[in-house]
């Protein structure tokens, strides 16, 4: 006995004919179903693989995207979004340039502290030291080329917490140095080596024209305000009295994660009561906007790239369940002869693609999530899973399976008994 004749002697052992136009119960359908897609398990492994290889996909580049996202948020939130900077709102004046319409005033930090969402807050302002020149020593050499003197700027308040500062060496300084004026600098990385100070133990100085200022830290890495690497820093109130041009241009905030549309709104009222609007504020996007725009991008990306694959899958599926239906003519026109409907034998195919999809769904997205949660371990991330996107995954397996089982379920259903047990018996 062949093996299509083994198939089809098993497939209708336990089955009589049913009177004329009763067709076969329900439970023999779903029996039939259960037994064709067991009986080849190498065809079994090879269409299931296409589903579990599309949902696995389609998870794991949702699962990713998600985590992804969360990761880059977080990232954003950490620098950008814990910073603000206050400055003078500008109109123009007589000449049709632009000036200034107020100034910061001179209790900024007074007015700032403990203002709802400013974790730390300080007053900066360039200071114009005209032909003064900058140098380490006292000594004006005529015939040493001239160089670009680093820019001067004036500082008052945390400046390190504003800008997310970090020293190299020594300290800043602090309010009882801006309180009397001490003649006190921090020198950022940049202007340090441009000015040969390379170490503040023996408490170097620099001179600012005719003014000795004593360095007393150096300044290695900002997070905001790059351009303070390249500067000399010093108290405001000493720059006052050495220059009396120099006045606080802007206003450096550190804020909470959340708090940017607190801040823009208070700011200025603490700033000028009266009239607020001669502030403004540079405040960043909501992290929960920014966190919804780099997420939708990502996950757009990812869902084609998952889609593309799974339609992979429901293709493996049409295509065997094709073969198959080809393969099992012989069968399908003894289950015609012994009364089955056209109805029942396009249930039986369907039947089996929505098993082999269901199978195929359920592993497949387990697998997704594995994935998933394997990477974000091995990188140190939290994992961002979905839980209606991993068991409408699942439930997408059934779904493919049913599309793709549709066509080759009427090309069988259309099979007539004759033809197919002619085939068969040739």
């Amino acid at each position: 006995m062949s093996r299509r004749d083994r198939t089809v002697s098993r497939s209708t052992r336990h089955h009589t004919r049913p009177p004329h136009g009763q067709g076969l119960g329900a439970r023999s359908v779903i029996t039939e179903a259960l037994d064709g897609v067991g009986a080849r398990p190498g065809r079994l492994v090879v269409t299931v693989l296409g589903t579990v290889t599309g949902i696995a996909a389609l998870v794991l580049t949702i699962g990713l995207g998600q985590t992804a996202g969360g990761q880059l948020a977080s990232h954003f939130d950490a620098i950008s979004s814990t910073h603000a900077e206050a400055t003078a709102a500008v109109a123009a004046g007589a000449d049709g340039a632009e000036h200034p319409t107020a100034e910061i005033p001179r209790d900024a930090l007074a007015r700032l502290d403990g203002l709802a969402g400013v974790e730390a807050a300080a007053v900066l302002g360039e200071v114009d030291i005209g032909t003064d020149p900058i140098t380490a020593v006292p000594i004006h050499d005529p015939s040493m080329p001239e160089t670009l003197a680093p820019p001067v700027v004036a500082a008052e308040g945390d400046l390190l917490g504003a800008v997310s500062g970090r020293l190299a060496r020594g300290r800043f300084f602090d309010a009882g140095h801006s309180a009397r004026g001490d003649r006190v600098a921090v020198l950022g990385r940049d202007a340090a080596a441009s000015l040969g100070v390379g170490d503040v133990a023996s408490r170097p100085s620099i001179f600012l024209g005719g003014h000795a200022y004593a360095v007393i830290g150096i300044l290695d890495a900002v997070d905001i305000q790059p351009n303070l690497l390249g500067s000399v820093i010093v108290p405001l109130a000493a720059a006052r009295r050495d220059y009396p041009g120099a006045t606080a241009a802007r206003v450096e905030l550190k804020i909470a994660v959340g708090s940017a549309s607190v801040v823009a709104h208070q700011v200025p009222i603490a700033l000028a009561p009266n009239s607020p609007d001669d502030f403004d504020v540079a405040a960043p996007a909501e992290p929960t906007q920014f966190e919804g725009a780099v997420r939708s991008d990502i996950d757009l990306v990812f869902v084609a790239i998952g889609i593309i694959t799974l339609l992979a899958g429901g293709l493996g599926i049409a295509s065997v369940t094709m073969l198959g239906v080809s393969q099992r003519r012989g069968e399908i026109g003894l289950r015609r002869a012994l009364g089955a409907t056209r109805g029942q034998i396009a249930a039986q195919f369907v039947l089996e693609s929505v098993v082999v999809g269901l199978l195929g769904g359920v592993i497949g997205a387990a697998l997704g999530v594995f994935v998933v949660v394997t990477i974000s371990l091995v990188q140190g991330w939290t994992p961002v899973l979905d839980l209606g996107m991993t068991l409408g995954g699942a439930a997408a397996g059934g779904v493919v399976g049913l599309l793709a089982g549709g066509y080759p379920a009427i090309r069988a259903a259309l099979i007539e008994p004759v033809e197919a047990l002619r085939a068969a018996s040739g």
